[in-house]
C-alpha cells in the first residue's frame, strides 16, 4: 500500500535533526531542495494499492536510484552507503540519522519494474527542467548513438552449449528425471579438447563441437520424454530457446548471444580496438552550447543511425516541449535531411563566398558537434553506461535515462552553482583570470564533486 506521509517535521529529545547537523553548502543538500519530489509522489501513487502492507517512501526510492548513478554504486553497494553517508539521508528525506538500511537492495529491482519506462522517464524530465532557462534560450542540438553493453561474456557456440547441457542436468535433477546417459564424463573431456590449440588436433576440435552440440540436443529430447507435465509447463520457454541456440547457424538472423539475457544485440561501431558489442544500442541528444542531455533512448533493434533520430526527436519534444531548428550530427546518418520540424546537418564544407569571420562563427557551431564525444564518455565511465547490469530492453532503457539524469544532476551543481557563487563574490569572469578550460579546476576548490 501507499507510505505514510509525515507532514510536519518532528523533533527527538536525544537526537539532532539532519537539517541542523549538514552543510547546506554541500551539492546533495542543495539538490534536495530543487528536485520536485512531490512531483514524484503524485505521478507514482497510481502504482500502490490501498491495502496491505505501507511500503517505502517514494522520495526514498527515487532518491536512492539517483544516488546510484551519481556515485557509480550498485543496488548493494548504494544502500550500505546510505547508512554511513548522513547526506544521502537527508537528500532521501529522512529528518533524523538512521543506522539501519533504507531497504533490502532487491526492493530497488522491484520498484524500477512498478514504475516501468515511463516512471523513469518522469525521472529524466526532472533533471532536464533543471536547466529549463538554459534550454529555451537554445535552438540547436547535437545526437549521436552508442553501444550499452549488456553484462554478458563474449558469446561463444562452445560456451553456450556448455552451458545448456549445465542447465538440462539441474533442470533434471530438479524434475526428478533419470538420466539414460548424463555425459558427465564425457563433457569434461570434449571441454578438455576444445582447450587445445594445436594445428594438429584441429579436426579433434571439430568432432568435440558437433559432440556437444549432439550431447546438449539428446539431453532436451529425453527430458521432453521423461519430465511430467507440470516440470515441462514450468520450462516450455527455456527448452524453446535452448533449441533455437543449438540449431541456429554462423550467418542466421535474430542470433541468440546469451542465455541470460536473450535480447542482447550484436553490434558492429567500427571502432578499431572493439570490432564486436553485445548489448543495446542508445541515443543521446545534448543542446549545442550548454550541453544539457535532452535526450536518451535506448532501442530494441540494431537501427540504422537515421532512424534514430524520429524517436529521439520525439522524446526530446515530450521533455522540452518544442522541436529543435537543428541537429547536428556525423556522417553515419547519411539520408536523413529533416525529421518533422527540425533540419539535420552533417558535416560538409563551409562555403567559399562567406567572410573571414563568418567561416570562423560557422567553424565554431559546426565544431559544437564533437561536444557530444566527451558527454557519452562521462556517461559510460562516471554514470554506469559502460556496462549495463539492469536485464533486457527495459532494464537497457531505464540505465540510459537514469544515467541521463545524473549527468544533469552533475551539471546543475557544477556549474549553476558555481555561476552563482561567483557571482555573489563579484568576481571578474574575465579570460585572463579564470580560463574557461580550468573552471572545472575551479570548481574543485569552491564546492565539492560528486
Amino acid at each position: 500500500m501507499k507510505s505514510k506521509k509525515i507532514k510536519e517535521p518532528s523533533n527527538d529529545l536525544f537526537l539532532q535533526r539532519l537539517d541542523l547537523m549538514c552543510d547546506p553548502r554541500q551539492d546533495l543538500f542543495k539538490l534536495s531542495h530543487v528536485i520536485p519530489w512531490d512531483f514524484f509522489d503524485a505521478e507514482f501513487e497510481v502504482f500502490y494499492s490501498t491495502e496491505g502492507r505501507p511500503s517505502k517512501p517514494i522520495r526514498l526510492m527515487v532518491g536512492l536510484l539517483l544516488l546510484k548513478q551519481l556515485e557509480n554504486l550498485s543496488d548493494e553497494r548504494v544502500c550500505e552507503a546510505w547508512r554511513r553517508e548522513c547526506y544521502m539521508q537527508y537528500f532521501c528525506g529522512e529528518e533524523f540519522f538512521r543506522w539501519e538500511q533504507p531497504c533490502t537492495p532487491s526492493e530497488l529491482v522491484h520498484f524500477r519494474h512498478r514504475i516501468g519506462e515511463k516512471g523513469v522517464e518522469k525521472i529524466f524530465e526532472a533533471s532536464v527542467n533543471l536547466h529549463r532557462d538554459a534550454i529555451e534560450k537554445e535552438e540547436e542540438v547535437v545526437a549521436d548513438t552508442t553501444v550499452q553493453e549488456a553484462n554478458v561474456t563474449y558469446p561463444t557456440d562452445t560456451k553456450m552449449r556448455r552451458k545448456i547441457i549445465e542447465k538440462m542436468w539441474s533442470m533434471g535433477e530438479e524434475a526428478g528425471v533419470k538420466w539414460k546417459r548424463s555425459y558427465v564424463r564425457t563433457v569434461p573431456k570434449l571441454l578438455a579438447t576444445l582447450r587445445t590449440r594445436s594445428n594438429r588436433t584441429k579436426k579433434n576440435r571439430r568432432k568435440a563441437e558437433k559432440r556437444l552440440k549432439t550431447v546438449g540436443g539428446s539431453l532436451i529430447r529425453e527430458f521432453r520424454r521423461k519430465a511430467s507435465s507440470g516440470y515441462l509447463t514450468i520450462y516450455r520457454e527455456d527448452l524453446e530457446l535452448f533449441e533455437k541456440v543449438l540449431k541456429q547457424g554462423r550467418t542466421d538472423k535474430g542470433k541468440i548471444y546469451s542465455l541470460h539475457d536473450p535480447e542482447v544485440l550484436c553490434i558492429a561501431k567500427g571502432k578499431a580496438h572493439k570490432k564486436y558489442e553485445f548489448g543495446k544500442k542508445a541515443s543521446v541528444v545534448i543542446t549545442a552550447k550548454s550541453g544539457v542531455i535532452v535526450g536518451a533512448k535506448s532501442f530494441e533493434e540494431n537501427l540504422y543511425d537515421g532512424d534514430t533520430l524520429e524517436p529521439a526527436l520525439l522524446q526530446v519534444r515530450g521533455i522540452t516541449g518544442k522541436w529543435p531548428e537543428n541537429c547536428l550530427v556525423d556522417k553515419g546518418y547519411r539520408g536523413r535531411a529533416q525529421v518533422v520540424d527540425t533540419k539535420i546537418e552533417l558535416p560538409k564544407p563551409i562555403p567559399k563566398s562567406l567572410t573571414s569571420y563568418e567561416k570562423a562563427k560557422e567553424r565554431k557551431r559546426r565544431g559544437r558537434r564533437s561536444a557530444i564525444e566527451p558527454v557519452i564518455g562521462h556517461l559510460k565511465s562516471d554514470f554506469r553506461m559502460a556496462r549495463c547490469f539492469l536485464k533486457g530492453a527495459l532494464g537497457a532503457s531505464q540505465n540510459v535515462m537514469l544515467a541521463a539524469a545524473a549527468w544533469n544532476l552533475r551539471k546543475w551543481v557544477l556549474f549553476v552553482l558555481i555561476w552563482r557563487l561567483v557571482q555573489s563574490l563579484q568576481i571578474p569572469m574575465a579570460r585572463p583570470l579564470i580560463p574557461r578550460n580550468r573552471l572545472r579546476v575551479l570548481s574543485s576548490y569552491l564546492l565539492p564533486a560528486f
